[in-house]
């Protein structure tokens, strides 16, 4: 499947690393990610994923890191859809 979410953080220097740690060790593999500067000087990451496991074993992680202040999940494609076009 793949998975959209979108991911509000504290704007400092090692909270990209910490994100892209807790992807790869949940067994996700990311497949495009957009970052973002908000007004108030925190930072948006767009970020989609793909992997046959629960997006929940991903989000629940993300939302317990110290800098995340927002985890959502957005939406799931199956793979075969995004195969076939």
């Amino acid at each position: 499947m793949m998975h959209a979410l979108e991911i509000t953080v504290q704007h400092c220097p090692e909270v990209l690393e910490r994100l892209l740690r807790v992807t790869r060790h949940r067994g996700f593999t990311v497949t495009q990610m957009q970052v973002r500067i908000n007004d108030d000087a925190s930072m948006a990451v767009d970020l989609w994923v793909e992997a046959e496991r629960a997006i929940e074993l991903l989000s629940t992680q993300l939302d317990k890191l110290i800098d995340v202040t927002h985890c959502k999940v957005l939406s799931a494609i199956p793979l075969n859809k995004v195969a076939n076009g």
